[in-house]
């Protein structure tokens, strides 16, 4: 006769707040009393979820898809992280330098001497201190899907506040909840999630953050305008775009729609797309009398990112139109040319820009004779801060093991750090080459030609053939004239864009020997390669994952 068994279930506690593993745990007994009893089964224990660790946090896998994960954003978020810590520093700093600047204009002009009482001024510091302390800075994640971003700054970036994960899907805001509290007590009490369109909550909470963190799936042209009115004066809006096709000029009417630019397809054509988003920025904050200050611009992988601070000033409002510029560009041999939108008249004392006059550009190119095709408008200040590029770069280098993605966001950020700020745009080296089908000088030996003729010339983190100069591309076209003096090309029909360029003499004579403080042997990387397969955009939450067979993988 067989005897029948208890089996018992036991739920196993949390043991450590970095592993949250729910085991269940199957205990058999079975003592047989006859032949006919049959041998003890294996207990069977339950798989724990997978979970995926970023940096300090930890969340749990979705294979279903519903919550929206793309592990190659990695890169996105630790230079956010980077970013924000600065800011940090920079805003303590900036205040600092007020409350000292107020104090300074409250005292009377003879006790500005040394002869004050040290005790008491130093208790009276102390007790402004305290009462003009800042507040730590308040986050708002607008599209949080998993919380991962939330939960990583909540953990990493010392001295943050309340970080406020938004999101409109219940199910991402359930798997957001989840992972914060797997994350310990530190993530709990700093991140609040909230069900919410960030459309709605944004116009809600005016000037109330002093962090905006924007990261949709495709455009962020829809939350641009709540978003310029949620962030605090003096604040950053942290701003990514994934439409690529439609930045980088593939669907140019699809771009004025999203964001009042006409995109132009040129070698350029991520740097432009920088550009686009951040005249978009400008053109929705200049509604509200605000104004942005660009810190950090970058392409990546295959999205853009951009970091800028917002400030409110009705009168730096009205000098919007000098920061916007149209771009023409020939449809021969790719020259281009730009030209603000507005203009100041040097006659008038009160500096109001006006209406910029006809196009500087003739009908046809001077180079080539070709059409011109007009593109913009665009952003043609600077799109980088180079103190901050270079401070937060230093920070990176000294903190090295805190970011899983060092390599590429240190490459980066060298490159950006090198970039001439006043040089919009730039020319591509085989492009020009393969115009005039010759040859192709050294990257050294153009970089010296262009500083032997009195300018400047840097590359450009968005490309590894990038010119970035600031001379007219009549010097551009003019060294290329001399270097196929040197290195003749076979002969070719007159009417192609070269022949015509390659016609007429040089205005200068290029000098291609070695300029002083020329480009120079780079000790590390700029440009990586992806770090495995695959390294891109993942499919929309809410749509199955397609799996490839193994032979196309």
């Amino acid at each position: 006769m067989t005897i029948a068994c208890g089996f018992s279930r036991f739920l196993s506690t949390r043991v450590h707040s970095s592993t949250n593993r729910v085991l269940s745990l199957w205990f058999a007994s079975c003592p047989c009393s006859s032949s006919s009893a049959s041998a003890s089964e294996p207990p069977e224990i339950a798989a724990a979820p997978e979970t995926v660790r970023e940096g300090r946090a930890e969340i749990f896998a979705d294979k279903s898809n519903s919550v929206f994960f793309n592990k190659a954003q990695v890169n996105n978020r630790d230079l956010s992280i980077a970013v924000l810590r600065w800011f940090i520093s920079k805003r303590q700093e900036e205040h600092d330098t007020q409350l000292k600047a107020g104090r300074r204009a409250e005292i009377p002009p003879e006790q500005h001497a040394d002869g004050l009482d040290p005790a008491t001024t130093g208790s009276e510091d102390t007790a402004l201190r305290e009462e003009s302390s800042l507040k730590a800075p308040k986050v708002l994640e607008a599209l949080a899907a998993s919380g991962l971003r939330a939960i990583r700054y909540a953990l990493e970036v010392d001295g943050i506040g309340e970080v406020i994960a938004l999101d409109n899907n219940e199910v991402a805001i359930e798997s957001c909840k989840r992972n914060i509290y797997h994350n310990g007590i530190l993530a709990s009490s700093k991140v609040v999630p909230h069900l919410a369109d960030a459309r709605i909550y944004m116009l809600t909470h005016p000037k109330e953050f002093d962090v905006v963190d924007l990261d949709p799936y495709g455009s962020p042209a829809a939350f641009l305008d709540s978003a310029v009115q949620c962030v605090a004066d003096g604040g950053i809006l942290m701003c990514s775009a994934t439409d690529m096709a439609v930045l980088a000029g593939g669907n140019a009417e699809v771009c004025f729609s999203k964001y009042g630019s006409y995109p132009v397809r040129g070698k350029y054509r991520h740097e432009m797309a920088l550009r686009i988003l951040l005249a978009c920025i400008e053109s929705h904050a200049i509604r509200h009398k605000r104004y942005i200050v660009p810190v950090i611009s970058v392409h990546m992988d295959f999205y853009i990112r951009v970091f800028v601070r917002i400030f409110t000033s009705a009168s730096t409002v009205k000098s919007s139109p000098l920061k916007f510029s149209h771009v023409y560009q020939c449809v021969g041999c790719n020259s281009f040319h730009l030209q603000n939108v507005g203009r100041i008249n040097s006659k008038d004392k009160r500096n109001i820009p006006l209406p910029n006059f006809c196009p500087t550009v003739p009908q046809e190119c001077s180079e080539c004779g070709g059409k011109f095709v007009m593109g913009g408008p665009i952003w043609s200040d600077p799109i980088h801060d180079r103190d901050w590029a270079a401070s937060i770069l230093s920070n990176i280098r000294a903190t090295s093991g805190l970011y899983q993605a060092y390599a590429k966001i240190s490459a980066i950020l060298t490159s950006v750090s090198e970039e001439l700020p006043n040089a919009p745009l730039f020319v591509s080296l085989h492009s020009i080459c393969a115009t005039l089908k010759c040859t192709n000088p050294t990257m050294v030996m153009f970089h010296s030609a262009i500083r032997n003729a009195g300018y400047q010339i840097s590359g450009s983190h968005a490309d590894p053939l990038a010119l970035k100069t600031d001379a007219p591309m009549s010097v551009i076209w003019d060294i290329m004239r001399c270097w196929v003096k040197l290195h003749p090309v076979k002969s070719q029909p007159e009417n192609l864009p070269g022949s015509r360029i390659l016609s007429q003499e040089p205005q200068l004579q290029a000098s291609f020997s070695q300029a002083t403080g020329g480009l120079v042997a780079r000790k590390s990387p700029r440009f990586l390669p992806n770090p495995e397969k695959h390294w891109g955009p993942k499919m929309k939450a809410g749509r199955p994952l397609k799996i490839l067979p193994i032979d196309k993988l």
